[in-house]
């Protein structure tokens, strides 16, 4: 395997307001395709419209902006027709999740082999300042001007519900936390889904405020780990018991609670109960926001099970090209 770095996927002068999560996401991304060895040649990004869909312009590997809503589509012909190619698609919440939440869901569905980056700073960007699908009710927006009165999306429900079976969270200000599920969402095979929490400085700035940097993280998320216990706070004081059919949050070494009761993660696991459980979890509720690889189940991709048909019916028929086709039929001979 040929080694990279993150300098061999630069390019460009990115053109992104100062402050962008955007910088940030882009940075960890150049880092995370050095570290998983794959020439830039091999590579390709494939975006929608928006402030997110730039990115393309900035990665030194194959890449497509595609019109909006259509990234996954295009992804899917891509990878398809060329299995071999990684692929990052890479869409903001407005352009993936609504004229383009269709694609979305069904590429989960397909399981088509495919790095899913869904960008969310609960704006529209690009259009300067719209509310989008996962703006929250009563948000005040200029689309909305005495707040939404919808409830928005939440992208790991709806990864879930599409029959997803990869779904990872990052900040994207925490460098090593992206970088890590990048490269999980790599190693995964079919769609994997990550992500991307970060703040539009212009007109959604603090979104994330709570985890935006490392001090907030420790206090207002958890990194969960597969196989490993589901602690988290300063100290790891805390840690998540199964309540019912719900979660608790506790604290270690009171009303004697040790870490022997603390939940053990289970990314892998093909019933996604609890998974989806730790990814509804918010602090608005009490809860830790879930960061890292919540599910990583393996499943049959699309692109292989095509071409595995394709040469299953092969074998069977009595042609291989068009001219074989063709004599397949009666053949009249005019003189």
């Amino acid at each position: 395997m040929n080694e990279y770095t993150a300098q061999d996927f630069k390019k460009g002068q990115p053109r992104w307001c100062p402050g962008c999560g955007d910088h940030f996401f882009l940075a960890s991304l150049h880092k995370a395709m050095g570290e998983v060895g794959v020439a830039p040649h091999d590579m390709a990004v494939i975006s929608g419209i928006g402030c997110s869909s730039r990115l393309p312009y900035y990665v030194n590997t194959y890449a497509m902006q595609t019109i909006h809503g259509r990234a996954a589509a295009i992804a899917t012909g891509a990878k398809v027709t060329n299995p071999n190619l990684t692929i990052w698609q890479v869409s903001g919440d407005g352009d993936g999740l609504a004229i383009g939440g269709n694609h979305f869901i069904h590429a989960m569905r397909r399981n088509i082999n495919l790095n899913m980056i869904l960008l969310n700073n609960r704006i529209y960007g690009l259009t300067k300042g719209q509310y989008s699908p996962t703006s929250p009710r009563g948000f005040v927006s200029k689309s909305s001007p005495y707040g939404t009165v919808e409830d928005p999306f939440r992208p790991a429900e709806l990864c879930f519900g599409a029959r997803g079976n990869f779904f990872a969270r990052a900040v994207a200000t925490d460098s090593q936390g992206t970088v890590d599920v990048l490269k999980a969402a790599y190693y995964h095979q079919g769609a994997a889904v990550c992500e991307i929490l970060q703040n539009c400085v212009i007109f959604n700035n603090g979104a994330y405020d709570p985890i935006y940097n490392k001090e907030g993280r420790k206090k207002n998320a958890i990194y969960v780990k597969h196989g490993e216990k589901l602690v988290f706070g300063e100290n790891n004081e805390y840690g998540l018991v199964q309540e019912g059919f719900g979660l608790k949050v506790v604290k270690i070494g009171e009303d004697g609670i040790t870490l022997d009761d603390i939940l053990v993660h289970d990314a892998h696991c093909e019933d996604n109960t609890l998974q989806l459980k730790l990814a509804m979890m918010d602090n608005e509720h009490g809860f830790p926001i879930a960061l890292g690889v919540i599910r990583d189940v393996a499943a049959p991709t699309y692109e292989a099970s095509v071409a595995a048909q394709i040469e299953e019916v092969g074998d069977k028929k009595k042609y291989h090209n068009f001219m074989e086709l063709l004599e397949t039929n009666d053949i009249w001979e005019v003189k």
